[in-house]
């Protein structure tokens, strides 16, 4: 086995979006920066695992970093510059290709992908960025309260490297640094007795995450018949009822469901190119990221939609405590399955044929997403963690903007939405107020130099519900890349900076000019918070 080392300022293990912040950040800063990615995409929710972004109503105007704002911007001027729009689309400020009623920008994975990989070019033409695609972590060296280096194998060539660093930042959806590297962590959810959240369990369940999905991206073409293979274990899919409490409708793979705020059965309406596109019209256009209509005549033949349905949520086992990466990845091949079997339901079972997977979009040869969309981590046990009493609306009666956290390193924005869960929990959706994410919850109570940068920073299985969704995760991973460059410049560590009042001031001051929002402005006005309000206007 051959094997190799590495040096560098900082090494990030993720290239999601929240790893793919951090390098920006990291790299901004001047530092020798090493990213590491399992798949052969940076990106993360936008790319590899074909989600176009989940967001709040005051997005294009406030409630993200700068960086996240220019991202966004720069997809919009990427289809412009390349694609032949409509003159009402290329002109449109707010341009969303895909008129998707989730998101004011649904863009296809391999746009998203791009503009980031442009982003990071000046870092890596100046070899200040290093990135190793299809890399995964598998061992750590740790001394005392530090990491001194983490070891990563090659997944095509089972070639070992180690790379030492002097700050560490695990970007992965699923923590996957955090066990390695002894750092203390939770996983599923907490007891009532540790939390005192309403919402929480009697007892702990360390193995009660919430589901993950494997997307895909689907166009449809009437007349044609692109009925795939029946999957071999489609009859198991087909017949399945979720074990839920309270229980599910019936049948998982069908167009019924239940409504997540709650609970009452709703028949969910799924037309190709018969929806209207405003918000809650229907399943096509709910996360429609090509909308024919955007573009020339003729350019294409169909729209393309991705499917992110709750019948594709799997149940069956929980990713977070998979023990290495090949009981990994025999989890995700069975959802795989199960992803194709709702499609083939779709088919065969609904009278679709004309359904075609694109795996063109997702850049994979079985058509699906290159990785699974995972929506609850490992979580670190923090300095800080944030509270369901913190952000609940409920347990702010009054209020119009959750708990005021001092050390403030962004804003987000979203409901507490948790889907289903591996330990038979329904579907839990509370509206949250618009919240900051405190310093405290990315510092590990005892581990110096390690960083969280996704969703694995000190949240709960309740409040990981509105922390998960993409423009924080950008914001948690150009936090962690700005904190990594402050404390090396110097010579601090994390919890000085955060318990240090001067300290504190300055880091955040460093924050600001960079572009991040520390805080909501006075004026909010709650009415325009609801993410589908682009949608409704149409």
């Amino acid at each position: 086995m051959e094997f190799s080392e590495i040096k560098t300022d900082v090494l990030i293990v993720g290239g999601g979006t929240g790893g793919t912040a951090a390098a920006l950040a990291a790299g901004a800063a001047g530092l020798k920066v090493v990213l590491t990615e399992e798949s052969d995409w940076l990106g993360g929710q936008f790319t590899s695992q074909a989600t176009p972004p989940d967001e709040h109503g005051w997005i294009e105007e406030f409630g993200a970093t700068r960086s996240y704002r220019q991202f966004r911007e720069r997809v919009r001027q990427y289809y412009r510059d390349h694609f032949p729009l409509t003159e009402w689309a290329k002109n449109d400020p707010f341009l969303n290709p895909g008129s998707g009623w989730v998101s004011p920008l649904c863009a296809e994975p391999e746009v998203f992908r791009r503009v980031l990989d442009a982003s990071l070019a000046p870092f890596t033409m100046t070899g200040n960025l290093r990135i190793l695609f299809g890399h995964f972590p598998v061992a750590a060296e740790t001394e005392g309260n530090r990491v001194r280096s983490v070891t990563l194998v090659d997944l095509r060539s089972r070639e070992e490297i180690r790379i030492s660093a002097e700050y560490f930042i695990d970007a992965t959806d699923l923590g996957e640094l955090l066990p390695l590297t002894g750092t203390e962590f939770v996983t599923g959810s907490e007891g009532r007795s540790e939390t005192a959240e309403p919402g929480a369990s009697e007892t702990p369940r360390k193995e009660n995450s919430q589901g993950f999905s494997v997307c895909f991206a689907i166009s449809h073409h009437a007349g044609e018949d692109h009925t795939i293979e029946r999957p071999p274990d489609y009859d198991f899919w087909r017949n399945f009822v979720p074990d839920l409490h309270p229980p599910w409708s019936g049948r998982l793979l069908s167009l019924t469901g239940l409504s997540p705020r709650n609970l009452a059965p709703v028949q969910y309406d799924f037309r190709p190119h018969g929806e209207s596109g405003a918000a809650f019209s229907g399943l096509w256009t709910y996360r429609r990221l090509r909308d024919r209509a955007n573009f020339v005549p003729g350019t294409f033949a169909s729209d393309v939609t991705v499917v992110n349905y709750p019948q594709i949520d799997y149940l069956l086992a929980d990713l977070s405590n998979a023990a290495g990466y090949d009981r990994k990845r025999e989890i995700v091949d069975d959802a795989k399955r199960q992803s194709l079997s709702f499609l083939y339901f779709l088919q065969t079972g609904l009278g679709f044929r004309g359904l075609r997977l694109r795996g063109d979009v997702t850049g994979t040869a079985d058509g699906l997403a290159k990785m699974p969309y995972v929506r609850e981590s490992r979580r670190i046990r923090a300095e800080f963690t944030v509270l369901e009493r913190h952000v609940s609306a409920a347990c702010r009666p009054g209020e119009i903007l959750a708990e005021s956290f001092p050390d403030s390193v962004g804003v987000g924005s979203y409901r507490i939405d948790l889907h289903p869960t591996v330990g038979g929990d329904n579907y839990v959706d509370v509206e949250a107020l618009p919240f900051q994410i405190p310093l405290g919850a990315l510092i590990p109570e005892r581990i110096e130099n390690l960083l969280p940068a996704a969703k694995n920073i000190g949240t709960t299985h309740i409040t990981n519900g509105c922390y998960r969704l993409h423009p924080v995760e950008w914001n948690i991973g150009e936090a962690a890349g700005q904190l990594a460059a402050f404390c090396l410049r110097a010579g601090l560590a994390p919890k000085r900076v955060r318990r240090d009042a001067e300290l504190l001031g300055d880091f955040q001051k460093i924050l600001v000019e960079n572009g991040f929002e520390l805080e909501w402005p006075a004026s909010l006005n709650p009415a325009d918070g609801d993410p589908h309000r682009f949608a409704m206007k149409k």
